[in-house]
């Protein structure tokens, strides 16, 4: 299959860039075939300027789309499936991958009568977050992003939508042995993550 993964952490020497690595590890030992947007990396630029909101806001297919968020539209439908590998960043993604979204979701593919964004088989988040999922809070945060990036940002745009939560991995506050053992754990996961992907 092909996977199309939308990577989005500012620092190499992270858990975040541990999951990606292992996922990828994952995909090409099963004979997947992927592409991948870093989005610090190649400086994605997440801001709208005044011609694209124009294009966006009145609808208007006559406004070009620029020639960046082509090429994140070609890697998409190229894909039949799509992956986000991101940290939490106060209950969001980072304002990148925000931004990605914004500027990528274009009028006339993504959204629109005669929309041409094609049917993903699957979408799947895999999260990275500090806090645990054993507190009630980070369940509501998590709740709350699966409502913004499951129910709106892919909402019918995939046949099926996984959001995959990381979590207890904060540096410090006595919790560095078990971010260790986490980091073993969860790379594995992650691993097996791609290693077993199937479409739906």
């Amino acid at each position: 299959m092909k996977i199309f993964i939308v990577y989005c952490h500012p620092c190499q020497d992270s858990f975040t860039c541990k999951v990606k690595e292992a996922f990828l590890k994952g995909l090409t030992d099963a004979g997947h075939t992927y592409e991948i947007s870093d989005l610090y990396a190649m400086k994605f630029e997440p801001v709208f300027s005044e011609s694209e909101y124009r294009r966006e806001a009145f609808y208007s297919t006559a406004l070009p789309v620029p020639s960046d968020v082509l090429e994140e539209q070609r890697k998409i439908s190229n894909a039949d499936i799509i992956v986000f590998i991101y940290p939490v960043f106060w209950t969001e993604c980072p304002a990148a991958l925000t931004g990605w979204f914004q500027r990528v979701w274009t009028y006339g593919f993504a959204y629109g009568a005669d929309s041409t964004m094609k049917l993903l088989e699957k979408a799947i988040f895999l999260v990275t977050m500090g806090g645990s999922m054993s507190d009630t809070v980070r369940q509501e945060q998590i709740n709350a992003m699966k409502t913004v990036m499951v129910g709106d940002r892919i909402h019918n745009r995939a046949k099926s939508s996984e959001m995959i939560v990381f979590d207890e991995m904060t540096r410090g506050y006595g919790n560095d042995e078990n971010r260790n053992e986490r980091i073993r754990k969860f790379t594995e996961q992650a691993y097996h993550i791609g290693l077993t992907l199937e479409g739906e």
